[in-house]
């Protein structure tokens, strides 16, 4: 006969001490206790049991989600990753990231633009900056929305061009990070002729 739940008696940080047929049985997350349905006389058959392990997953997995967001903004595939990497089962792992979409805490179109904005400050190019989001797993569409929302791109080149000077080392510098070509023509022209060795202007 499968043993029966005998009490709940509450413990720190939201744990539930479970106790089986009078005996101490296992502390469990509050949330657990709930969605499995335990309660003081019901049974822990192997289905009840099964449950109790899921919900315990499900709760690891968004634990370990929450705490990978709480370090920094992630794309939905990163967060992911990160869970994959972290040996969370596929479905706890797909329930983790649905659930923190629909409470906005993972959104794919703010960690855009917050990407999009850090790296703009951090003197970074248009192409750059795709090539980043694109690797975050990040939809055309939203890298399209988060780099149309930077200043333009021109005016970019130009303050690190005025903070660097308007040498070819300046202009080797742009297109390292993603520069356009066109950009960096436009911008320092002047600076590069004038940088330039003799015979070359």
């Amino acid at each position: 006969m499968p043993p029966r739940v005998s009490a709940l008696v509450a413990r720190p940080r939201d744990l539930i001490e479970v106790e089986l047929d009078g005996e101490s049985w296992r502390a469990l997350p509050a949330e657990v206790v709930l969605a499995s349905g335990l309660d003081v006389g019901v049974e822990l058959d192997r289905a009840r049991a099964r449950r109790v392990r899921r919900e315990l997953r499900r709760h690891e997995a968004l634990g370990k989600a929450l705490r990978s967001l709480g370090r920094r903004d992630l794309s939905e595939r990163e967060l992911t990753e990160r869970l994959a990497r972290s040996h969370v089962a596929p479905a706890a792992r797909s329930e983790a990231v649905s659930r923190l979409v629909r409470a906005g805490a993972l959104d794919d179109a703010r960690c855009a633009r917050q990407r999009a904005e850090l790296l703009a400050e951090r003197g970074s190019g248009d192409a750059l900056i795709r090539h980043d989001l694109a690797e975050r797993g990040i939809a055309a569409g939203l890298v399209d929305a988060a780099v149309g929302a930077l200043p333009p791109e021109a005016e970019r080149a130009k303050r690190v061009l005025q903070a660097r000077g308007g040498s070819l080392k300046t202009v080797r510098y742009l297109a390292r990070k993603g520069f356009s070509a066109e950009v960096i023509e436009a911008v320092s022209g002047e600076a590069v002729a004038e940088d330039a060795p003799p015979g070359v202007r």
